[in-house]
């Protein structure tokens, strides 16, 4: 099978930990060992047995993620190697050639380029920036059919930090509801929100539904490869069983970490760093941006540690990262690559004297360019 290539990703992979400065990455600053796992604790750690641990996820962890999903049993929790994963695993059981798939745009599209790579019939809906970055409702109407089989949404938004409103919410839910549609909504940013109210989830909207989820984002543990998938319970055993043909099961220490993060009082404090982190770089990117000299716009993110800047400057957005990289040694990503040209995505997630030292590389390439 010949495969949609993932073009972001083979960026990042290439050059991430190449250049001087990574603008490009989606999350906050890591997490430290320190900083997770106390002395108690980590004596407990030493102990592990460095063996396969139960397939689909452990009991204990699984207990712990059912915590954020009311009434979820643990038997509708599928515990995978990071969201990708679980992405990837519900993507493959669930579309066949010809299958009608919305896919919400813009967006990190590992999803999109499997749809394409499994033959699905692929319709866009477009986030609209003069909506701060939500649907128009009545082009979402106009797509869905009978034939519809499934709806992909980002929510908080990759690229844009966007946030569905609920009117939003509640078209998607009671349009897939009359054709018979499953809702896969990515809510891996969930918990990053600026404002420190947690983005509603489509969790206990609809029955055909599945969240995908995980500890890389808002929890800025990405190292762990944690991320799950939650939905009904004959489907998760059903994606379980394609698991089995991928990674079979998460590491033994990262089921252990990943306990320890998603503890209740561990976790607000993990989440509340992230919301501090966000809050103290988004005046600094922001700032900067505004000294362009007009050439940026920008919606404001509302979660995630990104934001998606319009660029007025004639050139294509590949082309501009690629200048970066070569000639400023720092790397953004393009928004040709997440569906959507003429934009450039920041990641402002990392520590500040980095972020800014990052920035002022990209202001000289930018004072560089013929803008006509």
């Amino acid at each position: 099978m010949k495969i949609e290539i993932f073009q972001m990703e083979g960026m990042q992979s290439k050059w991430e930990h190449v250049v001087d400065y990574n603008l490009s990455d989606s999350g906050v600053h890591p997490v430290l060992f320190e900083e997770l796992v106390s002395s108690a604790e980590l004596k407990k750690i030493f102990k592990t047995e460095l063996g396969y641990i139960q397939s689909n996820g452990t009991k204990e962890l699984k207990t712990e993620i059912a915590r954020l999903y009311p009434g979820a049993a643990l038997d509708q929790i599928l515990v995978t190697s990071g969201a990708s994963e679980a992405n990837y695993l519900t993507i493959w059981k669930h579309v066949e050639p010809g299958d009608e798939v919305i896919f919400e745009l813009p967006n990190y599209m590992q999803m999109g380029g499997l749809l394409k790579s499994y033959g699905a019939k692929v319709k866009p809906l477009y986030l609209r920036e003069s909506l701060d970055w939500n649907p128009d409702l009545d082009e979402l109407k106009k797509l869905v059919t009978k034939k519809t089989k499934m709806i992909i949404i980002t929510n908080p938004n990759n690229p844009t930090g966007s946030v569905l409103r609920k009117e939003a919410m509640k078209t998607i839910v009671d349009l897939a509801s009359t054709v018979g549609a499953w809702i896969v909504s990515d809510e891996v940013y969930q918990g990053a929100e600026l404002s420190g109210k947690t983005t509603q989830s489509f969790w206990g909207m609809y029955d055909k539904l599945f969240v995908v989820n995980g500890l890389s984002k808002a929890y800025g543990l990405p190292g762990l490869r944690i991320g799950w998938v939650v939905g009904p319970a004959e489907p998760i055993d059903q994606i379980w069983s394609y698991h089995d043909y991928t990674t079979i099961c998460v590491s033994a220490v990262s089921d252990r970490l990943a306990r320890i993060a998603l503890q209740p009082d561990k976790r607000e404090k993990i989440i509340q760093r992230t919301r501090t982190i966000l809050n103290h770089n988004f005046p600094i990117i922001s700032a900067w941006l505004k000294k362009q000299d007009g050439i940026f716009s920008l919606v404001p993110p509302k979660a995630g540690a990104i934001c998606f800047a319009r660029y007025n400057f004639k050139m294509n957005s590949i082309k501009f990262v690629e200048k970066l990289i070569r000639e400023k040694s720092v790397i953004i990503v393009p928004g040709d690559q997440l569906g959507l040209d003429g934009y450039l995505r920041f990641g402002f997630g990392d520590e500040e004297p980095y972020l800014r030292a990052g920035l002022a590389r990209i202001g000289e390439a930018l004072a560089g360019l013929d803008k006509k």
